[in-house]
């Protein structure tokens, strides 16, 4: 298993592909890469974390050889990001069961909030490099 952060992400998702966005933006080091869980690459890697697309409602944070999902992935991104991002890590206090709570709350709605494309979002030049497919 590869042990570059990765984030696994739901290609067809509005907020997903936003928060893409706003990470790159924020990845202070620029080490984070990036898969959509429909890509080849995306499928390989959910594969080796031993993790189905069934169990996954939008995303997968993979680092030094360890496996996050929901709110604890979403937690250990913020230490990547500059500024105040990092302090968000904090959060990890609160119990799983609320973290997970609110995140699958959200994540159960994406589409019906945010939209859903027909297709995953083409990176654009400046970003293609830190894109796995």
């Amino acid at each position: 298993m590869n042990t570059e952060p990765i984030i696994l992400f739901d290609g067809v998702c509005n907020l997903c592909n936003g928060v893409v966005h706003f990470i790159i933006k924020r990845d202070k080091n620029k080490l984070i890469r990036y898969a959509a869980l429909q890509s080849e690459t995306g499928q390989q890697l959910l594969l080796q974390s031993g993790l189905t697309w069934k169990e996954m409602q939008s995303f997968i944070f993979l680092e030094s050889g360890k496996v996050y999902t929901r709110s604890t992935a979403a937690l250990k991104v913020c230490r990547h990001l500059n500024a105040i991002w990092p302090l968000c890590y904090g959060f990890i206090i609160v119990p799983r069961f609320i973290r997970d709570g609110i995140y699958n709350w959200i994540a159960g709605n994406r589409y019906k909030w945010f939209g859903k494309r027909e297709q995953c979002m083409v990176p654009y030049p400046e970003i293609t490099a830190r894109f796995l497919d």
